[in-house]
């Protein structure tokens, strides 16, 4: 987002600073927290140059239309971190409940989750994608944030496929207390 102005009033906080003049939740408090706040799943794929890797994450969300701009949180501790923080483009795959098998696999750890060569394909620009997943978003990667141990990749959306020809009307993938689940008619309150 180099075009963006950022007015001095928003710089960036400094925040071993912040915690340490008011503390603020610990991390089991913060953890409990969101718990209880449900999230859509996404697999995210990428390659530097050195092989591709996927992981899942519950934290994407839209930021901007205009530009149409999404960004998600990655763990340092993610093996996958490194790849994508050195990638300059990723694959958001947004994951329907028939996916729940991708949600796993890129939520696994210390296993190939390429290793299934018929399961993942390369697009026309070189990125490693699931045809399967119900959606995907291809971005350009414009910033990374460091904040506490994780890296926010800021990603301008350059390219979507709504993946209606696999699923019309697809039941979401949602994180919940833990657990994996979807939604459907019957969860409609309104």
């Amino acid at each position: 987002m180099s075009d963006t102005v950022i007015p001095e009033q928003f710089g960036h906080v400094n925040l071993t600073e912040a915690a340490q003049s008011c503390p603020g939740l610990s991390a089991d408090e913060f953890k409990r927290a969101f718990r209880n706040h449900p999230a859509g799943v996404a697999l995210i794929t990428a390659d530097a140059g050195d092989g591709p890797v996927a992981l899942t994450a519950s934290s994407v969300f839209s930021v901007s239309a205009e530009p149409p701009v999404l960004v998600f949180s990655l763990s340092a501790m993610a093996s996958a971190a490194p790849t994508i923080i050195a990638s300059k483009t990723v694959v958001v795959h947004m994951l329907s409940a028939a996916n729940l098998d991708l949600a796993k696999l890129g939520a696994a750890s210390g296993v190939d989750r390429f290793a299934d060569t018929t399961a993942w394909d390369r697009l026309p620009t070189g990125e490693p994608y699931f045809p399967a997943a119900q959606a995907r978003i291809r971005g350009e990667i414009i910033d990374r944030v460091a904040v506490g141990g994780s890296t926010l990749i800021v990603v301008h959306a350059l390219e979507a496929s709504d993946g209606a020809e696999a699923e019309p009307s697809p039941q979401p993938l949602v994180y919940h207390n833990r657990t994996w689940h979807s939604l459907d008619e019957s969860s409609r309150i309104q």
